[in-house]
């Protein structure tokens, strides 16, 4: 039975095992060895960490059997690299169980009392969480949330730690609205809105940074801080922990923009790690209308400083990334391990994107034309609309995976847990520096094209 699909505005197609397209104004479904020559021997390309990637011939080149016993042979890993892999794997594991069994802590008094001042607010608040990194802006952070919903219909969360965010993937900002307590509130939140910043930190670019978080707290006002006071959305910012330097700037910048009803600034024992006492913000050093409220971070030994809880952040960065791809796949399939989801999307069919239809666009850097090929294979991207009201800025609406390029015929297989009816809007294509976990390219049985034996260690 031939099955057809009409053509949408990216001209995606959903692949499924039997499934190839042909180039004309419908889809059918073909036999399964077309479709994996078609995606896996298109184009196959070898990248080490170091992001140089190698071309290889579309024309006048070996024939697809012979690339593919040639990538076999030169992706094969010695079983005791492997073993070293495992336990190095095992131990960020045991590490990242520690880190959140620490995070279980006792709200201390001090918490209590800054959240108490800040829930009993009437008014829509605005409350700005800051401090140095691993001083517990989260956590406190995730208290707050907590309470306000309490007492409050919706809860306004701006996250603004691009390398560790709460509702969304590494790499992103955004906006998020919350209408109810939950347990894991990562689970099935979708942001009100969402930039992809396309890195872990802001300072590979600031400007464009504040530019994504003033678009956000405007929309913010726009659409929700002049609700009706039987429906107030209070707000809750959280920041990164870059507090010197240039992220005092941008700290500072964020602060004078948004003008919040409460700073809560959180300092560890380690004074010189800490933003300044007072008013930082402000030249004259009045806080004014805004109530400022010092904080110290929660846990302490017995000598009164601060103990501070060391997270893996690339094993956390890896896990969400993980989490966020888990969602292409019903929560009726087990699958609890990281090697489990890396082999189920290893095997999960893909979109096909032509590249006429979308605008590819490369964040904090400039690629040659002729390398967008081979700088978007194996990559994350961003997947946005670039909708009128935005301010000239894309909105993301999720991540995909590019697992292969085909450069004859320019289509791109993206693999993303976006639904299809979001995937037609999509009209932009946004590459940053957001990593593959090293785990999703080490499925055993699968052949990946974009691992290599021959690259010296440690590079």
């Amino acid at each position: 039975m031939n099955l057809y699909f009409p053509v949408t505005t990216l001209a995606l197609l959903f692949f499924y095992h039997k499934c190839s397209c042909e180039l004309m104004g419908l889809y059918r479904w073909r036999d399964k060895p077309q479709m994996e020559a078609s995606i896996h021997v298109a184009l196959l390309i070898s990248f080490s960490s170091s992001q140089h990637h190698e071309k290889i011939r579309n024309e006048g080149g070996p024939s697809p059997l012979a690339l593919e016993k040639q990538n076999r042979q030169s992706i094969h890993i010695h079983g005791n690299l492997r073993s070293k892999q495992k336990q190095k794997q095992k131990q960020k594991q045991n590490k990242a169980v520690m880190g959140e069994e620490a995070l279980k802590i006792h709200i201390p008094e001090q918490w209590s009392a800054a959240a108490d001042v800040i829930t009993a607010s009437v008014a829509a608040s605005t409350t700005f969480i800051c401090g140095p990194k691993n001083s517990g802006k989260s956590t406190f952070s995730r208290h707050l949330l907590h309470l306000l919903l309490t007492r409050h219909k919706r809860v306004a969360y701006l996250d603004s730690d691009v390398g560790q965010p709460e509702f969304t993937p590494p790499g992103c900002l955004s906006l998020t609205i919350l209408d109810k307590q939950t347990v894991d509130m990562k689970l099935q939140v979708q942001p009100e809105r969402c930039f992809f910043f396309g890195d872990i930190s802001s300072k590979r670019d600031p400007e464009i940074y504040l530019t994504h978080i003033f678009a956000l707290y405007d929309h913010y006002c726009n659409q929700f801080h002049q609700s009706p006071s039987n429906n107030v959305v209070p707000l809750i910012v959280n920041t990164a922990g870059w507090v010197k330097g240039t992220g005092y700037e941008v700290l500072v910048d964020m602060l004078n923009h948004m003008s919040p009803s409460h700073v809560v600034n959180i300092s560890i024992s380690a004074k010189s790690k800490n933003l300044p006492s007072g008013a930082f913000w402000s030249q004259d050093g009045d806080a004014g209308a805004i109530t400022l409220i010092e904080i110290k971070s929660a846990l302490h030994d017995s000598l009164n400083r601060s103990v501070l809880v060391h997270k893996d952040s690339r094993h956390k960065r890896d896990d969400s990334i993980m989490s966020y791809f888990r969602q292409c796949f019903s929560n009726d399939m087990k699958m609890s391990s990281s090697k489990e989801i890396a082999q189920a999307l290893a095997a999960h069919p893909p979109y096909e994107v032509s590249v006429s239809a979308v605008n590819i666009k490369h964040l904090h850097c400039e690629v040659p034309k002729a390398e967008i090929f081979y700088s978007l294979n194996a990559s994350i991207v961003g997947l946005a609309v670039d909708s009128e009201g935005s301010g000239g800025l894309p909105r993301c609406v999720g991540l995909g995976i590019v697992r292969g390029v085909d450069t004859m015929r320019r289509i791109l297989y993206i693999i993303t847990p976006v639904p299809q009816n979001v995937l037609e809007d999509v009209d932009v294509l946004l590459q940053g520096f957001i990593q593959i976990p090293t785990c999703l390219l080490q499925v055993h049985g699968c052949v990946s094209p974009y691992m290599a034996s021959n690259v010296l260690p440690g590079v």
